[in-house]
């Protein structure tokens, strides 16, 4: 019973696909995709396509005047072999490297989306901020405002006919230099 509980906790479940026997690639995902990367950038350059030229006008001139050293005849099979296996090469590392970009793009676009929306929500925290400190202010007196409203007072005293402070003191001061 022993060996049976065994050989069943050393194979997978039903439910589970078993992996290939036959090819087991452990390999760096990333490697490889800065690699396609690294290719797909030399292809695109224009050293590539003077390298390529000059390769492909060296082929034809050999291969048309070179009697002796002629390994390809005038319809290039082997030159054109050559372009498609390139070819056949250059499409997935391009599409590969574009899908890594677009990969980088997507993630830089949500870090700016967030970023934004922090940016955003600060901006209206300050704005509702701002606006308490102006309400704030606004409620309280200031000096100027003060002055304002004495000199209002003092002005309405002046019109009824009432001596303002000031000359109620004078007053006072000469009645107490007439008494002695």
């Amino acid at each position: 019973m022993s060996e049976r509980a065994s050989s069943t906790t050393a194979r997978q479940r039903l439910e589970t696909p078993r992996g290939s026997r036959r090819f087991n690639l452990d390999f760096d995902v990333e490697a490889v995709g800065r690699v396609s990367e690294r290719i797909a950038r030399f292809l695109g350059t224009g050293r590539y396509l003077a390298i390529q030229t000059i390769i492909v006008i060296v082929w034809i001139l050999i291969n048309v005047f070179a009697v002796a050293l002629q390994w390809d005849p005038y319809p290039f099979i082997l030159l054109n072999l050559a372009f498609s296996t390139q070819a056949a090469y250059a499409a997935p590392l391009i599409l590969l490297a574009q899908n890594r970009q677009e990969n980088r793009d997507r993630v830089s676009l949500e870090e700016d989306r967030s970023r934004a929306e922090q940016t955003k929500a600060d901006t209206e925290f300050l704005a509702r901020e701002l606006a308490a400190l102006r309400i704030a202010v606004g409620e309280v007196a200031t000096r100027d405002y003060l002055r304002r409203e004495l000199e209002e007072i003092k002005s309405i005293l002046a019109a009824d006919g009432e001596p303002t402070p000031k000359k109620k003191h004078r007053d006072s001061n000469t009645a107490k230099q007439s008494h002695n």
